[in-house]
């Protein structure tokens, strides 16, 4: 396990920014998708045999061989064993998804600014963010957890993760693979019974391993041409 630390202040916004894509959102299905329309759900919140709603967006080519995850601030009422619970779960997250046959390769790191930067807050569930000192951030509504991602066009510039100080044990690793997964791109979840198994679930937290549906759709994210 890494060490207990606090944030330093976050990187300086670019000159222009778009509204931060949030991952809150999710479309109903009666049942279970094709490959293809469950990607484009997940993608571009599209549904069955239906138009986009959001532009796809996708971390840059000279990003995704060295994407960088990390944590940027833990609060100091975060608990300890909460904080290493998802220590280890960031670890299998990114084993998860380097496993998946995605062009795409995550490293976490432990110093500077990361493209993706967890934020492990003292904000109970249904409050709202501060102090973080991220715009993206302070401000909104935090359930268990909430991704911010900003792009410029089609390119991926950051994205953010924050976990409430509510996240229950039993969710942790569910969670951050989820949370993880969405911040590379994928920011719509389904609500389905038939999907309650899966990374994108709205209604569940059960997920702990990248297959299936799921895998195939990062795939199809970050394909090898």
């Amino acid at each position: 396990m890494v060490a207990r630390f606090l944030s330093l202040a976050f990187a300086v916004f670019l000159a222009t920014v778009p509204a931060p894509i949030r991952a809150q959102e999710y479309i109903s299905v009666p049942g279970l998708l094709s490959d293809e329309a469950f990607y484009r759900l997940v993608s571009c919140a599209a549904p069955p045999d239906g138009e986009c709603g959001k532009p796809e967006i996708r971390w840059p080519e000279s990003t995704r061989v060295s994407l960088s995850v990390g944590v940027t601030q833990i609060d100091p009422a975060f608990p300890d064993y909460k904080f290493n619970l998802v220590d280890q779960a960031i670890d299998d997250a990114i084993e998860e998804i380097n496993s998946a046959g995605a062009r795409l390769f995550i490293e976490r790191v432990y110093e500077g600014t990361p493209d993706i930067s967890f934020y492990l807050l003292a904000t109970p569930q249904g409050a709202r963010i501060e102090g973080t000192g991220n715009p993206r951030m302070d401000g909104y509504e935090l359930a268990i957890g909430r991704v911010a991602i900003r792009s410029l066009g089609e390119d991926i510039q950051e994205a953010a993760i924050a976990l409430s100080l509510d996240i229950q044990r039993r969710e942790v690793a569910s969670v951050v693979l989820e949370e993880l997964v969405q911040a590379l791109g994928l920011p719509t979840d389904i609500r389905s019974p038939a999907y309650l198994h899966s990374v994108f679930a709205e209604d569940g937290n059960a997920a702990v391993r990248l297959e299936g549906q799921d895998a195939e759709a990062l795939r199809r994210h970050y394909p090898h041409f």
